[in-house]
């Protein structure tokens, strides 16, 4: 009797479920790691249902998973460039300097809250004591050499890494630029040099080698305009600190036009 009432109650109350919920659920890669914005890949299905998520919201599946998803709710899925997390500092125990020994917490936010913001003399560079380390899903990130390094090969652009870190020093860059700024200092010339070897000294010499006028320094900082910039690498070239980096191995070749070509050769 029981069971037939629970049975008849099940039928009676039950509450519709749109079957497309089930199926975007279903092609979710189930990390629940909230790099979309939503508490987890159950949130996240019903937002994209619901209109309330676009269908290429969840990072970690790319491109591939959102032609998946845009299929099941029968639409056309916008193109995104896959983004990772980079480390903004390249201020490693071999380039930046110390204000004193640390012996605390091995946490960022610990060393962070401590009288000037941390050990090093870089107010803005990366403590390199593995708060992001831990907080990542995919094993994404490590310390190398006392600053934070990004394997981008397994990045997913869940954006926790950027929220654990105290300094601000990770940022998400579109996975095709090759080059980076490794530098947040926004002191002048001389007091970033005397914290870090390696760092922004707002010489300009960058922004005169640029062709495309990616690149301007704004607050005594270089900052690339990646919506400009085409990997042509010129400003890593010529930067005297080399706090700008660059994968020259994947540097892209300009074309030359030999009609018009006159070899004047001031391209070289």
């Amino acid at each position: 009797f029981f069971g037939i009432v629970l049975a008849y109650a099940s039928k009676k109350f039950a509450v519709e479920v749109d079957e497309r919920v089930t199926e975007v659920r279903t092609a979710l890669p189930g990390a629940n790691c909230g790099g979309c914005g939503f508490a987890g890949c159950d949130a996240l299905a019903d937002a994209i249902v619901k209109g309330e998520a676009a269908l290429n919201a969840c990072p970690v599946g790319g491109a591939p998973l959102a032609q998946k998803i845009a299929e099941i709710m029968g639409q056309v899925a916008e193109d995104k460039e896959k983004e990772v997390a980079r480390v903004i500092c390249n201020g490693d125990c071999n380039s930046a300097k110390d204000k004193y020994e640390f012996f605390g917490i091995e946490d960022c936010k610990a060393a962070a809250m401590m009288v000037g913001g941390g050990q090093k003399q870089c107010a803005q560079g990366c403590l390199g004591l593995g708060t992001c380390v831990r907080v990542c899903p995919f094993d994404a990130i490590h310390v190398v050499n006392g600053v934070a390094i990004v394997d981008e090969e397994k990045c997913t652009a869940c954006k926790k890494c950027i929220v654990a870190c105290p300094k601000n020093v990770i940022e998400l860059i579109p996975v095709s630029k090759e080059v980076r700024v490794l530098c947040k200092n926004s002191e002048k010339g001389k007091a970033t040099m005397d914290a870090c070897k390696v760092g922004c000294i707002a010489c300009q010499k960058c922004v005169k080698a640029c062709n495309f006028d990616a690149i301007h320094v704004d607050n005594n900082l270089a900052k690339i305009d990646y919506s400009k910039c085409v990997n042509c690498m010129m400003c890593a070239e010529v930067c005297p600190t080399k706090a700008i980096y660059a994968n020259f191995a994947n540097r892209k070749k300009a074309n030359i036009d030999q009609e018009t070509c006159i070899g004047c050769t001031i391209c070289k």
